[in-house]
């Protein structure tokens, strides 16, 4: 049997699809998709706001995730331990666009009732990496 170019062009891309999430972009990528979505430049320092003020819960992301954020942190229910958030700190942190996306989501859903919005996303990733 012989395959043609585009057949195993297909073959490997069906077998491997599942890895193109595995550290598919770079916290800067990640902060231009949000930035690409927001109504206004990212702002480190509304971003450490948004990452210190406790809302639902009486829970801030600094709770679990410490302020600054450059030290591991622990889940207030859990205890699980969780790595730094900021990039410099920790070189997996916003490498897996999928993971990214479904933390905010629960993170923001624990923290402040609801999803983050775009423009939060940005300022708080501003803020992480300016964490040094």
């Amino acid at each position: 049997m012989r395959l043609t170019f585009p057949c195993l062009l297909f073959s490997f891309t069906t077998v491997f699809s599942g890895w193109s999430h595995a550290g598919d972009t770079t916290p800067d990528r990640q902060l231009q998709r949000w930035q690409a979505q927001a109504p206004a430049a990212a702002s480190a320092g509304r971003g450490r706001d948004f990452f210190v003020t406790k809302a639902q819960h009486n829970w801030s992301c600094a709770t679990c995730h410490n302020a600054p954020p450059n030290v591991a942190g622990e889940h207030a229910k859990t205890k699980k331990r969780i790595r730094p958030m900021a990039p410099a700190f920790n070189d997996q942190a916003f490498t897996n666009e999928r993971k990214a996306d479904k933390w905010f989501r629960r993170n923001c859903n624990d923290v402040v009732g609801r999803e983050c919005s775009a423009q939060e996303k940005a300022d708080v990733l501003a803020y992480l990496l300016s964490v040094r």
